[in-house]
């Protein structure tokens, strides 16, 4: 490893936060704990014990919501296109509704049943282990590029810190692995409070800072206009009418997909009750405001003359620009942790769905729950070195298309997730087929364009263009409505509400 061009003021500041939160994570098991007996549960190690109140669950929901996306991908697409890069703010806008409606629903199913995962919703509601497994599968892969988004977030900070190679990398995230195979879910959750608090300082500094040497935000939208002029095409401060459809598309989109995640659910889940959840529907926009402010340092480059390869690498070359080392090392420490905290919640919502809609139906019904819970620390390390594969196998311009890509596949999971909750029309069959059509025809759709999030239709010599997810939920929707019409009784749930 090359030592001349590392920033050593930074690097010490970074590496004092990373071991903080370090210890945090390995000393979080015993954070809340619930009685001994329970201990090796997998309620405790995947869910915190179920225990955590309004203030835990605000942190820890944001903390897993607002990752690397957003602090890395959001303003490295803002950057490069400007105000469609903002479709994130309305996305964030949308969900909270959506989150108190359906999320409490959910929470009841799972907690008076002992549900763990969406799959085991799935699986007390339609008593169908094809469906079950379809979802559970679903969830699994479609966290793997989100987890890969995070590893990218961690990249583009270590690399701004002056480190090369591979081993940086490596050895954060093998000291992941092992405080999230220690404490489980009580670790992000506990760390979560300190990434949140210094992501707002850091934030809250940026927007103060920034426009003040660079003439103001007068100045800023100016040099970011100008910049624009130059590019054409589909850039600019605002948007062109070709890019209304797909903005709105690409929200909307989002935000039904938001809270379909393991990851996300896994938080949902750990509550304590019901109202917790209403109550986090109310604060959580808090972060929307952060989010808003976090994209504008997309249009802070260009004011401050940040020229970079990578669009990734926009926020940390504007910290090692215009702050000194000490605080950069601050704010890549807050990037850095800001991607440690939904990767290790990611984590765990995956080993969740193997260990109890794989293992435990296929493979050992008659699993203890400490087997339940040993089988699923394995597995937490697995799927964070699966993430790998699609940051060495899958070319994406824009690190958001990996999360976008994860959003096609979670969206087919709506159907079979929600709709039992209001309504008994659906059956098993009948949601399999159109989880079957919109996997596969949203994935098509995906690769066929470059792992895009929008395609394009030409009807009637007009263009329109959507968020590919939205249209893989449309297909999986009617394929549902007419197998089940086709299908009949046959195709009801096996089990009343």
């Amino acid at each position: 490893m090359e030592t001349a061009n590392i920033h050593w003021t930074a690097l010490w500041v970074f590496l004092f936060f990373f071991a903080l939160v370090t210890v945090m994570g390995f000393l979080a098991s015993k954070w809340m704990a619930g009685p001994s007996n329970k201990g090796a549960h997998l309620d405790e190690w995947g869910l915190g014990g179920r225990n955590f109140g309004t203030w835990i669950t605000w942190f820890l929901v944001g903390g897993d919501f607002y990752t690397a996306y957003t602090v890395i991908a959001v303003p490295a697409l803002v950057y490069a296109v400007g105000a469609y890069g903002f479709f994130a703010l309305p996305y964030t806008i949308l969900v909270y509704p959506i989150v108190f409606v359906i999320m409490p629903k959910l929470w009841h199913a799972a907690h008076k049943a002992g549900h763990v995962t969406a799959a085991d919703v799935v699986w007390g509601r339609y008593q169908s282990r094809p469906l079950e497994f379809a979802i559970a599968l679903t969830g699994v892969v479609a966290t793997m590029p989100y987890i890969a988004l995070q590893l990218i977030g961690m990249e583009v900070v270590i690399k701004a810190l002056g480190l090369t190679g591979e081993l940086p990398l490596l050895a954060a995230f093998v000291i992941l692995a092992l405080y999230t195979y220690s404490a489980g879910l009580r670790a992000p959750a506990l760390i979560a409070f300190v990434k949140d608090i210094m992501i707002y300082i850091v934030v809250l500094v940026a927007v103060v800072v920034v426009p003040a040497k660079l003439g103001g935000y007068g100045a800023v939208f100016s040099s970011a206009r100008e910049a624009f002029a130059l590019k054409g095409g589909a850039t600019g401060l605002t948007l062109k009418p070709t890019q209304f459809l797909p903005f709105a598309s690409l929200a909307l989109g989002s935000a039904l997909a938001a809270f379909m995640y393991p990851h996300t659910l896994t938080g949902i889940f750990a509550a304590k009750d019901a109202n917790t959840i209403r109550k986090n529907a109310v604060f959580l926009p808090a972060y929307t405001v952060l989010l808003g402010l976090i994209a504008l340092l997309g249009y802070m480059a260009y004011a401050a003359g940040i020229k970079v390869q990578a669009n990734n690498d926009v926020v940390p070359a504007l910290f090692n620009g215009l702050f000194p080392g000490w605080f950069a090392g601050f704010a890549f420490a807050a990037i850095a942790i800001g991607a440690l905290v939904p990767a290790a919640v990611m984590s765990i919502g995956a080993s969740n769905l193997f260990t109890r809609n794989f293992w435990k139906p296929y493979v050992n019904p008659g699993i203890s729950h400490e087997g339940e819970a040993k089988v699923a620390k394995v597995v937490s390390l697995v799927v964070k070195f699966g993430a790998l594969v699609f940051i060495l196998f899958l070319p994406t311009k824009f690190a958001l298309d990996l999360q976008l890509l994860g959003g096609v596949w979670i969206l087919q999971t709506f159907p079979a997730l929600v709709f039992g909750l209001f309504v008994g029309w659906f059956g098993a069959r009948a949601l399999l087929c159109g989880w079957a059509v919109g996997i596969v025809g949203g994935s098509w759709l995906a690769f066929t364009d470059g792992i895009k999030p929008v395609h394009s239709f030409l009807i009637g010599g007009e263009t329109y263009t959507l968020y590919t997810g939205l249209i893989a939920l449309a297909l999986n929707v009617v394929v549902a409505v007419v197998a089940n019409l086709l299908l009949g009784k046959g195709s009801q749930p096996a089990l009343k509400r």
